[in-house]
């Protein structure tokens, strides 16, 4: 078997919170819809326009932000008034400002991993969000590469494993979305760790390859290093 050499990590819901916001902000958009629609209504309304959405605006928080506006203009017919446009725009940008806030175990497990492991950092979403959220992380000089990329593929694991590693086999992606970190890069041959977390949006849930050798599931990343040293 190769020699596992690189570990590839998602970031938002691996490194730090993410979903958490988004939901907060939805709560207050349903709030702000109130006197319109059904709060239940609206998540439905919400969740097709970003699934119609994301061809056009990728993911993260700008297209998030344009289809809560398009969905109030939807369920209202066009009458949503501009002083709820206004503040649907004010969340949007309040969590573009939100303080980053580390999951458990993760500098210390980064720390570990990085002196038998070369790290590279694999983020789908907005360019100046996500490099700001890794600048504020303080997690930077962890990773021997950053990508953050529109989606993620098996042609972008692919790419990046071979440019950064030794090639698909001898790497690992490490996540918690199954469609997007797990399964892609066990497509490409590499080992595909599943760390769930508590929140994950529905867009990215997939059923687990179970039947896979190179899938794996841990609860925490702190178990990530005692997986990685039975692997060798």
């Amino acid at each position: 078997m190769p020699k596992l050499t690189t570990i590839g990590f998602d970031a938002d819901d691996t490194l730090w919170e993410n979903e958490h916001f988004f939901r907060l902000t939805e709560e207050r958009f349903q709030e702000l819809l109130a006197g319109y629609i059904k709060a239940e209504n609206v998540s439905a309304h919400l969740l097709e326009a970003q699934r119609r959405n994301l061809g056009r605006y990728g993911f993260g928080i700008k297209g998030f932000m344009l289809s809560m506006v398009e969905t109030a203009i939807d369920v209202t017919d066009g009458h949503v008034p501009a002083s709820v446009i206004s503040k649907i725009l004010e969340a949007g940008r309040e969590m573009l400002a939100h303080p980053v806030h580390l999951l458990p175990d993760v500098q210390e497990t980064l720390e570990r991993l990085q002196r038998d492991y070369r790290l590279i950092l694999i983020t789908k979403g907005d360019l100046f969000d996500q490099e700001r959220k890794l600048a504020q992380s303080g997690l930077g000089n962890m990773f021997d590469g950053v990508e953050i990329v529109s989606n993620k593929t098996a042609e972008t694991y692919d790419r990046i494993f071979n440019h950064y590693g030794d090639g698909t086999r001898q790497s690992m992606m490490v996540g918690n979305s199954l469609r997007s970190d797990v399964l892609p890069a066990i497509e490409v041959g590499s080992w595909g760790v599943f760390v769930p977390h508590d929140l994950t949006w529905v867009i990215e849930h997939a059923e687990k390859p179970e039947d896979e050798p190179r899938f794996r599931q841990i609860s925490t990343l702190r178990q990530l290093p005692e997986l990685t040293a039975a692997l060798e």
